[in-house]
């Protein structure tokens, strides 16, 4: 029983719609139909997610779907959002579920951060005439050199990876997406020279030849983890903690679970892939340095091993002991980061911005003279080519993105990934769906994304006077902070605007 409206009108221009039934076809959550008797195309709201789909494919643009207007008596306290969520758990007795990130109204310290700009005494740089670097290598790196005799090296590297510009492809599970969207990424980290991530769902076989460019991922419930996996990938990843539900653990619903999840994840076909909240390996930082070292061992000692956690109110004493344990680059996902399924109460409440974490792990490690033995990226709502600029000033080597090249690929924040009903064929592993992601038309979106980043970043690395993305690393000096308190100044390590 459901006591209160629909959150979404969905408007028909009857002189507009031609009867084609497109978005009958196309809603995968049955919202349009045909009524039998009169031919006419009803709409029921109540099952509207507003994806937008509907809307995009109408070839005379009939549709439009808007807020319902429709008001309750005001409550500063029970608002109508609050309200809705209590009748939802009494009609299902279960936990709330949400997807994409949090938008509760906390503040964003990105767009309360200013950069600095060269003048005259330090003169800006004209990328399109000048050199600019923003190529960056990941992993652990030496204090000091050695050379011998004819300009050799004596001192022997750790393994390093190279980007060609600091913006990599979070983790995104098979299963959590469909396949042509983790394709897509993956072509487009090969073209591109950076990488993506496999998340906690195995490396499908499809995938292999773009093993080169992949992060494999070594969650809870090591799905899809084995020696050929781990030997393929160039990056091993430790997944402690995501910022979307920190000291949670993962869950894959059964009914996205079909053959090819099944044999990619090594479960069985329709069976929930449940990770559990804690590795049932590691309950200290000795035990995350002998798997840390267990990885290295099976690999060679041929690829960094990265950990991930989430941004935390004590993340920096917590990737202390992470550099100390071995590790060769620190994961670091802020509060507003995405997941297909997180608990809504998880979401909107546990966790810290990344922005702040960052910051402190970087000041902490510096302080311990450790800071180059990792390397740091920063993950949680990253939404643009300045937010990226800001994250390595803060100490950031390289930041993860998630949501913005979902959106690429035509996402529309509909926030109902856990249904498996993605009309966009991303979060779905439906087939009638996930045909409607074509991998070569999306991976020059991604490819053109990401560039167009890349030209930002230099174009603003330019106005610094700066031509290297590795000069930048940790130079809270080019930050200005601006409707800030002086706590939250301190904790950025940052100055005012002014100053």
């Amino acid at each position: 029983m459901d006591f209160y409206t629909s959150d979404y009108l969905v408007e028909r221009d009857e002189d507009r719609c031609i009867r084609c039934g497109a978005c009958v076809r196309q809603c995968a959550n049955e919202v349009h139909s045909v009524d039998p008797d009169t031919g006419a195309i009803c709409a029921d709201e109540s099952k509207c997610v507003n994806c937008q789909r509907c809307v995009s494919i109408c070839p005379t643009r009939a549709l439009r779907i808007r807020s319902n207007p429709n008001e309750y008596r005001s409550n500063a306290n029970w608002t109508m959002e609050a309200i809705k969520e209590v009748s939802r758990q009494a009609d299902s007795g279960g936990m709330l579920l949400s997807a994409m990130g949090s938008p509760k109204p906390y503040p964003i310290y990105c767009d309360h951060m200013l950069l600095n700009a060269s003048q005259v005494t330090n003169p800006s740089i004209d990328p399109l005439r000048e050199p600019m670097e923003t190529r960056t290598y990941l992993g652990s790196k030496p204090v000091r050199i050695e050379m011998g005799a004819g300009d050799t090296l004596r001192t022997k590297l750790p393994p390093l990876v190279e980007l060609n510009t600091p913006i990599m492809f979070s983790a995104m599970s098979f299963g959590s997406i469909s396949l042509n969207a983790q394709k897509s990424m993956a072509m487009a980290a090969k073209e591109l020279n950076i990488f993506f991530n496999t998340g906690e769902g195995g490396l499908h076989k499809d995938l292999y030849e773009y093993a080169d460019n992949a992060i494999v991922q070594v969650a809870s419930g090591r799905f899809g983890v084995h020696k050929e996996y781990l030997q393929r990938g160039r990056i091993i990843e430790i997944k402690i903690g995501q910022g979307a539900k920190p000291g949670i653990g993962g869950h894959l619903p059964g009914e996205k679970v079909d053959e090819e999840v099944s044999a990619t994840r090594m479960i069985p076909v329709g069976s929930d892939a449940i990770s559990p909240a804690p590795h049932h390996d590691i309950y200290s930082i000795e035990d995350l340095r002998q798997l840390i070292y267990s990885l290295k061992e099976v690999t060679g000692y041929t690829k960094p091993v990265s950990v991930k956690i989430a941004a935390v109110h004590n993340a920096a004493s917590i990737a202390s002991g992470i550099a100390r344990a071995g590790a060769d680059i620190i994961v670091l996902d802020g509060f507003r980061g995405g997941s297909g399924a997180t608990p809504t109460r998880i979401r909107d409440n546990v966790g810290i911005p990344v922005e702040l974490a960052l910051a402190a792990v970087d000041q902490r490690l510096r302080e311990e003279s450790i800071r180059t033995q990792v390397s740091l990226v920063a993950a949680g709502s990253i939404r643009n080519a300045a937010d990226v600029v800001k994250a390595i000033a803060l100490g950031a080597d390289a930041v993860y993105i998630a949501s913005a090249p979902l959106i690429a690929m035509g996402c529309h924040m509909c926030r109902t990934c856990y249904t498996g009903k993605c009309n966009w064929g991303i979060a779905t592993q439906r087939p009638d769906l996930t045909k409607r992601l074509n991998p070569e038309i999306m991976v020059e979106r991604l490819v053109n994304l990401v560039k167009a980043w890349d030209h930002e970043i230099q174009e603003m690395l330019g106005g610094m006077g700066i031509n290297a993305i590795e000069s930048l690393r940790g130079n809270r000096l080019m930050l200005r902070g601006i409707g800030l308190t002086d706590r939250e100044l301190n904790v950025l390590g940052i100055l005012h605007a002014g100053e």
